[in-house]
């Protein structure tokens, strides 16, 4: 626990821990991490996550397995992007044809077995986040002038979802709960998460430049149905002639219970956004979110809840991820992006920026993150660590305007309701959420996660959690009817491990922590991941004969 100390030493004696040198910061995480904060040390093509490696064929029963229509589709406009195609092929750049995440290919069982149960909860309930006296450990240890994030989200969300500090004050962020990304991004396959979303401060005031929370909140609503592109229902009814703006797009100025789409060119924010819309100083286009949006995302352990019987999001963070659109882009830019990425797909991709400000995508985005050092707590990611964020945010068919959760957020207006959508999961979690249906390209609408299991034949992309697996299929394969019945009404009973499994991830994914060895990949397996490969030749295919389009 030397840089723990090391760490107490500068807070105790010092007026605060920010007066540390920056150079001295780096210096001393480098060493005591045995890691590079400006050196490629595996391969700059890590953003290429390892799910991509995944075998799609059974070598036993020659079954094809689809797990990359998740994240590898159409998009819809404006995201111009459409890599359906590497559902039918593994297209990787010349240098990533070796699988460089060599840490799936460790067995950690031995290492598993040294950590006890009562050793490994006590850790993930241990917050990394927070000190003692309930203030924001990184606050205080990010060294002065620090010109990337600073974590300022205090994680105390009322029942709106909106998260304020210790004495009170709105930090602007506010929680919400939507549904997870199939797969690899369940729980049972590892880790819980949340997500927050915080608009820059001209949303929150009103037409005198005050801070006004229902300003915020319809313009949150606002964003929602721009970036959407649907209809979104009110939390409470909106008097527009308070705004000046026709919400409901009714012809008159009313009682608007709904943003309405019938008109994009007459859509607007309200307040202090609204006076700089329409002098062009922000902007607003249908599936863009304005600039200045920021996202918080930490990613956790898997606490258990004794008394309820299920698995819970830990207090421990793994990842503390930040993203912030710093330029906009319009939609002949994007689709611009989009052509150029289609033509150089066989090089690998160079992100600008570095680990103190974030790394930059084609999109107008930032990406930063914090991740655990060798002693638990949150230390920045390095340059390297934090290209393995770019791939999933940059190109893909899947996301809107490069983010992956906001458009699957729930849209329940009622705080009492399972799917009320603006509260955080320590607020309400997945217990009793039912299914969400999806539209497919030629297919039709199907419950998602359903459609999933049947697709891939399994519950993750490594097809490795035979837990799940057991509970949904039979030893032939086939999908238990039953259990999909009971699905469609409660997604937590595939999405939820058990205790036993939630403590052998734990442990696992320690391991990682205590080598730093993210760089070789951070997936918590418990043993060799047999389903991918070590590596192959341009000529290998998947074996999928038709793309699964999601609409």
């Amino acid at each position: 626990m030397l840089y723990s100390s090391i760490l107490l030493i500068f807070i105790v004696f010092s007026v605060s821990a920010n007066s540390i040198n920056k150079h001295q910061y780096i210096s001393m995480l480098e060493k005591h991490n045995h890691i590079s904060y400006s050196k490629i040390v595996n391969s700059r093509g890590i953003y290429t996550v390892p799910m991509c490696y995944a075998k799609t064929k059974d070598k036993f029963t020659h079954t094809v397995s689809n797990s990359c229509y998740i994240c590898h589709t159409k998009g819809s406009r404006p995201n111009y992007n459409n890599d359906a195609s590497l559902q039918q092929k593994y297209s990787f750049p010349i240098q990533m044809i070796k699988n460089p995440f060599l840490n799936i290919f460790k067995d950690h069982k031995k290492e598993i077995k040294k950590i006890d149960d009562k050793m490994i909860l006590k850790y993930v309930r241990d917050s990394n986040y927070f000190d003692k006296n309930g203030s924001i450990t990184l606050s205080n240890v990010l060294p002065n002038k620090w010109k990337g994030y600073v974590p300022d989200c205090y994680f105390n969300f009322d029942a709106d979802g909106f998260d304020k500090t210790l004495k009170g004050k709105y930090t602007l962020w506010r929680a919400y709960r939507y549904y997870p990304v199939a797969g690899m991004f369940w729980p049972t396959n590892g880790s819980s998460d949340d997500v927050m979303i915080r608009l820059s401060k001209v949303f929150s005031k009103d037409y005198g430049n005050v801070f006004d929370i229902d300003v915020y909140k319809l313009n949150l609503a606002i964003v929602e149905a721009v970036v959407k592109q649907k209809d979104i229902s009110l939390e409470n009814p909106v008097n527009e002639k308070k705004y000046g703006v026709d919400i409901n797009q009714n012809g008159i100025l009313d009682i608007a219970k709904i943003v309405k789409l019938n008109s994009y060119e007459k859509m607007s924010y309200v307040g202090q956004a609204k006076s700089l819309l329409n002098k062009k100083m922000i902007h607003l286009a249908l599936g863009l979110f304005p600039e200045g949006t920021e996202f918080l995302h930490s990613v956790r352990y898997l606490d258990w809840n004794d008394k309820e019987k299920h698995v819970t999001m830990a207090a421990h963070m793994k990842e503390l991820r930040y993203a912030k659109k710093k330029s906009w882009k319009s939609y002949s830019d994007l689709e611009r992006e989009a052509r150029k990425e289609l033509y150089e797909n066989n090089t690998v991709s160079i992100f600008r920026g570095n680990y103190e400000e974030g790394l930059r995508n084609e999109m107008g985005w930032v990406y930063q993150g914090f991740i655990e050092d060798r002693d638990g707590l949150l230390r920045p990611q390095t340059h390297e660590e934090t290209i393995s964020c770019m791939g999933c945010h940059s190109h893909l068919g899947s996301t809107t305007d490069s983010i992956f959760s906001f458009t699957r957020k729930f849209e329940g207006t009622e705080k009492k309701s399972e799917n009320y959508g603006w509260n955080h999961w320590s607020q309400k979690g997945l217990i009793g959420v039912k299914e969400a249906k999806v539209y497919y390209e030629n297919l039709g609408t199907k419950f998602e996660y359903s459609f999933y299991l049947k697709n891939n034949l399994s519950s993750s992309a490594f097809r490795n959690n035979t837990e799940a697996d057991k509970k949904f299929f039979t030893q032939k394969k086939q999908l238990k009817r039953s259990m999909i019945q009971k699905l469609h009404n409660d997604i937590s009973l595939l999405l939820l491990p058990s205790k036993e499994r939630a403590l052998k991830l734990n442990k696992a994914y320690k391991v990682l922590v205590t080598e730093q060895s993210y760089i070789y990949g951070r997936y918590a397996n418990i043993e060799t991941i047999q389903n991918v490969f070590d590596n192959f030749n341009t000529s290998t295919t998947t074996g999928i004969i038709k793309p699964i389009i999601r609409r």
